[in-house]
């Protein structure tokens, strides 16, 4: 089955009200705040993991080291291991902090194992590189061995992939090219990493990385040598190291890969359910590229996740690769991007009308006291109802870009509320921006899941096979007296540049894909919430018993149901369908043009809002006789046949959004 695909939200966009920065969104487990989605003029701190507390069994306490005689401050607990502990640790005269990993005795009782630490210290102590984490010293008392290492204050990616499920392009190859700085030095000291993951890659209160953990290194001995040695994180292990075949310098290079491709898409390549699946599947390089990926980045994994290890890209190549070579990378990434999507800003970034707009609305951003979340909020409400009595929409004209033609588009007369008209007509305002999201579900409670790539694949044939026998016409046929009835987007809310997509559908039912990919859709009696996190992890709560980790998340979902329900209008004449009778589907995917808004769903329905004149176009297959319904500017709906059209033919207005629906598809087919 091909893995769910979604896609962060583009560096350059900005919200549709305003480019001042909104409250951030807290990771899971924060403090929660009930964040609304519009504009703020007040800058949030982003929410950062509150730190693990010690232990009541493992006190704090006092260490010292018996020859030396310097006394440690032992603090929280970092992570744990098969062998050791590693704890915060303070030096009491210098104040200096340390990660210090603890191996009791107990644990290296044996000869082989006393040596295997004796070994990675003696590594470590030798290496010396601005990427690598650094070794400080070492001592030994009557429990312990205590290695002391440089402390990084962010933790790990894996602490970062834990909280935001994928990162951005940009980020990894920020994180990428630091990475194979560290491992180039490694390599040519004749040192082999053998656990490379994400759990081993640290990074510092600067935003730099450190790779660390040097207990499963070892030095080849000779260039023909190679360590036969299983060992490693199953996930991450080479096909070579399974076989027993050897370990060398190209067995970092395919765990480096798995870690590139577990970044993007939001797991490891191999992963499964059970240990000798995911064995065979490495042995084979059995693996799906998400639809989502760029071509470089789909292109690069493939050329990592080699079986034959000479066949791999060294680590030169892919830096030399495409990926790298034409794709942004950062000199720094901000701290706030250890939990939600960073704003970054390339070289020379396209400034749209829009962007000028809100400059001149809003001016330079002012310094602000940190307000409490009810403050905030107030703010926010006052701000949007100004916007709502001073209806900015009706003072401003937008311009699109085709090509390299410059086309002034004017406002829409009020006839829908102006919060209304900001949130279909701002998704304009960009430059043929792209922002895509995805999720999907296996959950008997929803329809059976069709990937995005296939409801593209099938629209382009039914499109494609239409519009090119149907006959000239000057009008639309008749249109169906009588039909299944099917669910829609009736209103939707882009959030994406901090939250994500939100929608309404015609049977009531809320839905948000956030921008990490999962999916959380609130029912349409509000007494259930559907929350899936992968395409075969769905969960259902009810509203009093939601988990505390998802609380935040929640808030952001009832608050797009209250604001559409109170600000929107009703895309259309349509009638509502019964959330029971017919089963719940999800948003797969999203793409935004200057023109359109194209929208994926699980069940095979597609749906185009043009944002001019709020015309619509849906394709659905409530009986698999494919059904086109065409929505016009008047908000009035018609529902025929497709097989009708292509033998009668349609209006032209009907054929000219056809033709654009199925270049929008075909160019997203190509991507």
């Amino acid at each position: 089955m091909e893995l769910a695909c979604y896609t962060q939200p583009h560096p350059f966009h900005c919200s549709l009200m305003g480019s001042e920065p909104y409250p951030p969104f807290p990771a899971a487990g924060a403090a929660q705040h009930q964040h609304q989605p519009q504009p703020s003029r007040a800058r949030a701190e982003p929410q950062q993991p509150a730190p693990p507390q010690p232990r009541a069994a493992e006190p704090t306490r006092m260490i010292a080291d018996p020859l030396k005689g310097r006394l440690y401050c032992k603090g929280r607990l970092l992570g744990k291991g098969g062998f050791a502990r590693c704890y915060e640790m303070t030096d009491v005269n210098s104040n200096k902090t340390y990660a210090v990993k603890v191996i009791p005795h107990s644990r290296v009782a044996k000869p082989h194992q006393r040596e295997k630490i004796m070994n990675e210290i003696e590594l470590h102590r030798g290496l010396h590189h601005k990427h690598i984490v650094k070794f400080s010293h070492h001592f030994e008392d009557s429990e312990n061995i205590y290695i002391f290492l440089e402390h990084c204050s962010r933790k790990s990616l894996a602490h970062i992939w834990k909280a935001r499920h994928t990162l951005l392009e940009p980020e990894v190859r920020y994180y990428l090219k630091q990475i194979i700085s560290a491992l180039k030095y490694l390599h040519l000291k004749g040192i082999l990493h053998r656990d490379l993951k994400l759990g081993n890659f640290f990074v510092n209160d600067n935003m730099e990385l450190k790779v660390g953990d040097f207990g499963l290194a070892a030095r080849r001995e000779s260039m023909d040598q190679k360590k036969k040695t299983i060992c490693g994180t199953p996930n991450y292990l080479a096909p070579e190291v399974l076989h027993r075949q050897g370990h060398g310098p190209e067995s970092d290079v395919w765990s480096l890969g798995c870690v590139v491709y577990t970044l993007l898409c939001g797991n490891p390549p191999f992963e499964t359910s059970d240990l000798k699946e995911t064995y065979r599947c490495i042995k084979q390089v059995e693996y799906t590229l998400p639809a989502f990926l760029s071509t470089p980045a789909k292109q690069l994994i493939t050329g990592i996740l080699k079986r034959n290890p000479s066949d791999r890209l060294t680590l030169e190549e892919i830096l030399d690769h495409e990926f790298f070579t034409k794709g942004y990378t950062p000199d720094k990434l901000p701290p706030s991007s250890c939990v939600m999507v960073p704003e970054l800003n390339p070289p020379n970034p396209a400034k749209t009308l829009f962007a000028k707009v809100t400059k001149t609305l809003f001016g330079k951003k002012k310094p602000t006291i940190k307000k409490g979340p009810s403050e905030e909020k107030d703010d926010i409400s006052k701000l949007v109802v100004g916007l709502m009595k001073t209806s900015i929409c009706r003072q401003m004209s937008y311009k699109t870009v085709e090509g390299n033609e410059v086309t002034p588009v004017t406002c829409p007369s009020i006839s829908c509320s102006p919060v209304e008209t900001l949130a279909e007509e701002g998704s304009r305002k960009s430059v043929s921006r792209s922002i895509r999201g995805t999720a999907a579900s296996s959950c008997e409670a929803f329809e059976e899941c069709i990937p995005a790539s296939a409801v593209t694949e099938s629209a382009i044939g039914l499109l494609k096979s239409c519009l090119s026998s149907m006959p000239p016409a000057q009008r639309n046929p008749a249109s169906l007296a009588c039909h299944e009835h099917f669910a829609w987007v009736s209103k939707w809310v882009d959030y994406s540049n901090k939250y994500g997509f939100g929608y309404q559908l015609s049977n009531h039912r809320i839905g948000v894909l956030f921008n990490d990919g999962t999916h959380m859709a609130l029912s349409a009696d509000r007494k259930m919430v559907h929350y899936n996190l992968t395409n075969s992890k769905h969960f259902a709560f009810p509203m009093s018993a939601i988990p505390e980790q998802l609380q935040s998340q929640t808030s952001v979902l009832r608050y797009f149901a209250s604001y559409m329900e109170q600000h929107l209008m009703k895309g259309g004449d349509l009638p509502s369908i019964d959330e029971i009778e017919h089963p719940a589907l999800l948003l797969l995917q999203w793409v935004k043009t200057d023109q359109a808004l194209l929208m994926l769903f699980s069940n095979g329905t597609l749906q185009v809002n043009f944002y001019n004149d709020h015309t619509k176009v849906i394709l659905s297959k409530p009986d698999h006789s494919c059904l086109l319904t065409y929505v016009t500017k008047d908000r009035n709906s018609y529902t025929y046949k497709l097989s009708s059209i292509r033998e009668l033919g349609c209006s032209p207005e009907l054929q000219y959004r056809l033709k654009y629906v199925l270049k929008l598809l075909q160019e997203r087919a190509d991507t």
